[in-house]
């Protein structure tokens, strides 16, 4: 029974990448003509909300197939714009679940991202930004902050070392959340190591299956003119390590 619930995850999993990159493609072919046509800006609410019930579908998909069972705490209130949503980042799979239920929301992506032929131009019909180090992009995702949008950020840059609760957070989130004079709002996530951490590719399925992955509304910082990035930065580093810390610990 064992083997053959294993042959079954691992296929469901499979497959599960198979309408990834499938639908992505489909979007990517999609999405560029409409880069050629004028104020293609204009479009960009649209698009998110496309991109939004997208991986509102992939999150579907999972607790139909059982592949990851994704559970939810404290999101029963709809989730406000115009605020700076970060996350910690356990997984290869943390922006398409946050994506699917954050509201109005961009995100920023390392410049490879968005080359990338899959989901490079949807996420520029999204208006989402390149990650481009500087005060240029400060700026310009502070602006969209100010017009209504939320951004997510992870804080840590990449995804966290195996074995370790958390990397070094890094202060740019609070940068522009003190540009954009906006509140921050914490979500922790924690899920089963094995399920795409950094350095394991995305090819190699799970040992331990179905995965789960729990996503927590956590703490959330109002603006304070008085309190300087790096503290904030420091705030969020220090509480999320005494969430993220073990048990037994």
């Amino acid at each position: 029974m064992k083997a053959v619930l294993r042959i079954y995850y691992i296929g469901a999993y499979y497959m599960s990448w198979f309408w990834f990159f499938s639908v992505g493609l489909g979007l990517n072919l999609f999405s560029l003509p409409l880069l050629l046509l004028p104020h293609r800006d204009s479009r960009g609410q649209w698009m998110r909300a496309v991109i939004r019930g997208l991986f509102d579908l992939w999150v579907r998909w999972f607790h139909a197939s059982n592949v990851v069972r994704i559970h939810w705490h404290g999101f029963v209130e709809p989730l406000p714009t115009g605020c700076v949503y970060i996350a910690n980042h356990p997984t290869l799979l943390d922006a398409t679940f946050l994506l699917a239920r954050l509201p109005d929301a961009i995100c920023i992506f390392k410049p490879a991202l968005m080359r990338n032929p899959v989901i490079g131009p949807p996420a520029i019909m999204a208006g989402y930004v390149a990650g481009d180090p500087g005060v240029d992009l400060v700026r310009a995702i502070s602006e969209k902050i100010a017009l209504g949008r939320s951004l997510l950020v992870f804080p840590e840059g990449t995804r966290t070392e195996p074995g370790h609760p958390l990397n070094p957070v890094k202060p740019g989130f609070a940068l522009i959340a003190a540009r954009a004079q906006a509140p921050v709002q914490l979500i922790v996530i924690r899920a089963t190591p094995d399920l795409v951490p950094r350095g394991r590719p995305w090819w190699r399925p799970p040992v331990n299956q179905p995965s789960t992955v729990a996503i927590s509304l956590d703490r959330r910082w109002e603006y304070d003119p008085e309190r300087s990035p790096t503290q904030l930065a420091a705030e969020v580093e220090k509480h999320l390590l005494q969430v993220l810390r073990p048990v037994s610990a």
